[in-house]
């Protein structure tokens, strides 16, 4: 083990403090790398329109557009965390930055649909080693007194990227073109280049450099397999052959990789992770609270834009509230949940989630922002405010230093799976038959499709309640992105 090892004398001091030059660079440039992540991410759900128009093309090419983005996310997010844990983190985010940029121009310069497709797999596979790496440099560099706040500023500031990007992406659709939306992160990249270099990485020595090559293609395999098959399976079928071959695939390479795994020296997933009932238990709660985050998000923009006559711009800044809600509650949780422990600050925290949805349920044409919208998003921001950092804090006891990358990468790929398995069962839930069109679905069945994602972050609450350890932590680990206007597939067309 090198001298920079978890718990060395050496590690301890090449960790920095909150506040000092490098604690304040290790802030901005972790904070500015997860918000183009998921900025990438949600922009999409505001462009589809323009998109569709622009390319003469189908609803099922242009949900492409996202899909291809979370799926090279959600196949690469293991070996990501893998590769950080080996090779050091600031080195991968860096390369993941480059590719993300590179996409960025693809993007913005592509000739054809197809080839907007394929450029936002290139986002999505700079995304996957940006979206762990950033919170697990973050985590692994602070000093451990203070990790908690700082994963409360970290989780404060990301979230105004994930609100105020949609709002930007809508505007400049409404007023320039969709090209300049995929242009955005390209500065916002250089800059975090620049401030990267005043961040030290303590994981640099932390493990031999080797790389578990079949773990990786079944890690890969196995979770492309699995969210192709639910993204495919609501538009194709659930018989489609492609959509059977995919998640056969999927599920075995998932299986393989277990006992192949465990017979490895240097696996790329550390099965031990899964030894801790709080690390099992705060993954089931993600899947369940992010998943439903996903899809109500989705339908909350799809009724927006189809049913309230939003634009893209007013869609996609009908929630900005919860997030400034969420923006001042952030640091003041981290805080707190040092003193008092996660779990009932989680349950509080997911009921208001969960009594958010049913509020938004109640939305319906000729509504009001300000009396049926407004009190919605401040309840939602309320209980993300207390939710996130308590979250990142209850794996606390099943994560060491030296795992950040690979546990970070675990928990987003619970949120990954948990938003496409969700986005997957909405045209279940709105009961969408044979030719019926989507905004005529939303009529009857908007209402009890968000009262059944409130009942399943209800259930998120439950799980949290009965095995989510309450001990005291100061340092918590990581935490997926508060998916404020959901990981969710784009909205489409009334035709």
């Amino acid at each position: 083990m090198s001298e920079l090892a978890a718990g060395s004398p050496a590690r301890a001091e090449a960790l920095v403090p909150l506040r000092s030059r490098a604690g304040a660079a290790l802030i901005a440039a972790t904070v500015l790398a997860s918000g183009v992540a998921w900025y990438d991410a949600y922009v999409v759900n505001v462009a589809v329109p323009a998109l569709g128009t622009h390319f003469g093309a189908s609803v099922t090419a242009v949900q492409w557009t996202l899909t291809s983005y979370l799926l090279a996310v959600a196949a690469l997010l293991l070996l990501a965390g893998a590769l950080a844990d080996r090779f050091g983190r600031r080195r991968i985010l860096v390369i993941g930055l480059g590719v993300m940029l590179a996409g960025s121009v693809l993007c913005a310069t592509a000739p054809s649909i197809e080839w907007l497709i394929g450029a936002r797999a290139v986002q999505g596979v700079g995304a996957a080693l940006v979206v762990p790496i950033s919170l697990a440099l973050l985590n692994g560099t602070l000093r451990v007194s203070d990790r908690a706040r700082g994963i409360g500023i970290w989780a404060g500031l990301s979230t105004l990227m994930t609100t105020v990007g949609p709002y930007a992406g809508g505007w400049l659709i409404d007023h320039a073109s969709w090209h300049w939306v995929f242009l955005v992160p390209i500065p916002l990249i250089l800059v975090v280049f620049v401030v990267l270099r005043a961040v030290p990485d303590p994981s640099q020595a932390s493990r031999s450099l080797s790389v578990d090559v079949v773990g990786a293609v079944l890690g890969a395999l196995g979770l492309g397999g699995v969210v192709y098959a639910l993204s495919e399976g609501a538009a194709s079928g659930w018989s489609s052959p492609r959509v059977l071959v995919a998640g056969v695939v999927g599920v075995v390479s998932l299986v393989v990789l277990l006992p192949y795994e465990r017979r490895q020296r240097a696996p790329m997933l550390k099965l031990s992770l899964f030894g801790s009932r709080q690390f099992d238990a705060i993954n089931v709660v993600t899947v369940l609270l992010y998943g439903a985050l996903a899809a109500a998000g989705y339908l909350f923009v799809v009724m927006c834009q189809l049913k309230l006559g939003y634009t893209a711009a007013q869609s996609g800044a009908a929630l900005i509230p919860a997030s400034v809600v969420f923006l001042i509650l952030s640091p003041f949780s981290g805080s707190l949940v040092s003193r008092v422990g996660p779990r009932w600050l989680m349950v509080a925290g997911i009921v208001l989630i969960a009594l958010a949805q049913v509020l938004l349920a109640q939305v319906e044409p000729g509504s009001g922002y300000l009396t049926a919208i407004l009190p919605a998003a401040l309840v939602q921001g309320a209980g993300l405010g207390l939710t996130v950092t308590p979250l990142t804090a209850a794996v606390l006891a099943a994560v060491s230093d030296a795992d950040l990358g690979e546990a970070s990468a675990v928990n987003d790929a619970a949120a990954r799976v948990g938003a496409v398995a969700a986005i997957a069962l909405v045209p279940v839930l709105l009961g969408v038959g044979a030719g019926s069109s989507l905004a005529e679905s939303l009529t009857d069945g908007y209402r009890p499709a968000m009262i059944v994602l409130g009942a399943v972050c209800a259930g998120a609450a439950i799980v949290a309640g009965l095995f989510v350890s309450n001990e005291r932590a100061d340092a918590p680990r990581l935490a997926p992105p508060a998916p404020h206007h959901g990981c969710a597939l784009p909205v489409t067309s009334s035709h």
